[in-house]
């Protein structure tokens, strides 16, 4: 009989532990929406051109001309204080930023550094120096080829 009615209580427990991962998902999900539609009205303020790209100046007039929008990002977990910093990032180097680019960058930044993203980082960071370690090497390589063809020459 105590099995029985431990059985039963274990099924319990795991049906609404069940329920509540589920529900956990579907708060996460209404959560990332909600912050994506904050995004996209946010850009449709700071793209005062109406062209569908944001410029830094353009959003540093938004931000430095509207105190509440930099409060309203902040609480939305989203650091603001080094404009040219957030702009740089979002930005693919051609001085614009749509509104796509904008809504999934800003949802990467939001909050804190997880352990993967510092992880990927340093990762990209190996990877790089890797490749300057070999570049190294061969212009090293090719700096002996052309001197040793420059004495060839002059003998």
């Amino acid at each position: 009989l105590f099995r029985i009615i431990t059985a039963v209580f274990l099924k319990d427990t795991m049906e609404l532990a069940a329920r509540d991962a589920k529900l956990v998902i579907q708060q996460k999900t209404r959560q990332k929406e909600e912050f994506a539609q904050h995004m996209l009205e946010f850009f449709q303020i700071a793209d005062t051109s109406g062209d569908g790209f944001i410029t830094l100046d353009e959003l540093q007039e938004v931000l430095f001309h509207n105190p509440k929008i930099k409060s309203w990002l902040g609480m939305l977990e989203l650091s603001v204080d080094d404009t040219e910093e957030l702009f740089s990032i979002l930005d693919n180097g051609d001085g614009q930023v749509s509104c796509e680019a904008f809504t999934k960058g800003a949802l990467h930044l939001k909050g804190a550094a997880r352990s993967q993203d510092v992880m990927a980082i340093k990762q990209t960071g190996m990877t790089l120096l890797n490749e300057m370690k070999s570049l190294r090497a061969s212009l090293k390589g090719l700096d002996h080829l052309v001197r040793d063809s420059e004495i060839e020459t002059t003998i």
